[in-house]
C-alpha cells in the first residue's frame, strides 16, 4: 500500500521528541523504536561508540488520516552534519477546531508560535508553531466547528 511520511532527523533527540508527539498523538510506535547497536558492523567502518549505540536508529508514529511521522538521530560518529531547518513543515487538516486548538497548544509547549490560530481570508483556521525540537507545523482546518 502506497503512503507518505514526513522523516525527521535530531541531533541526539529523537526519543525525547517521539515521546512527545506520542502523548500529543496518542497510540503506539509502529514496529517499536530501533537503535543503533541493533545495525551489524559495516566492513572497514570504525564500530560504532558506546554513547551511539542506544540511540535511535528508526522510530514511526501514526498522527493524522494515516501520515506517519518517522525519525532518527542523526550522530556525527556516523558522518552526519545535522542542521535544522524551516525548510519542512508538516502540515495538519484536524477534523475540527477543538482537536486543532488541542494539538497546536499541545505541540507549542516550550516552542515557538509563528502565527496564532485564527480565521483567515481563505476561510479556514489556520495557525503555524516551531515545536520545542525544531520541527515546524502548519494547522488547516476548514470545519467552522
Amino acid at each position: 500500500m502506497a503512503r507518505v511520511s514526513t522523516y525527521l532527523n535530531f541531533n541526539r533527540k529523537t526519543e525525547e521528541a517521539f515521546d512527545f508527539y506520542r502523548s500529543v498523538f496518542g497510540g503506539e510506535f509502529i514496529g517499536g523504536v530501533h537503535r543503533m547497536g541493533e545495525a551489524p558492523a559495516m566492513p572497514g567502518q570504525p564500530s560504532l561508540p558506546d554513547a551511539d549505540k542506544q540511540l535511535v536508529m528508526h522510530v514511526e508514529l501514526a498522527t493524522l488520516g494515516g501520515h506517519v511521522l518517522m525519525g532518527t538521530d542523526a550522530p556525527e560518529s556516523m558522518g552526519f552534519q545535522l542542521t535544522q531547518g524551516n525548510n519542512v513543515h508538516i502540515n495538519l487538516e484536524p477534523d475540527t477546531r477543538g482537536d486543532t486548538d488541542r494539538l497546536f497548544a499541545a505541540l507549542s509547549q516550550g516552542g515557538k508560535v509563528e502565527m496564532p490560530l485564527q480565521e483567515m481570508f481563505w476561510g479556514d483556521y489556520f495557525g503555524s508553531l516551531t515545536d520545542r525540537f525544531g520541527t515546524c507545523w502548519m494547522f488547516n482546518c476548514a470545519s467552522k466547528t
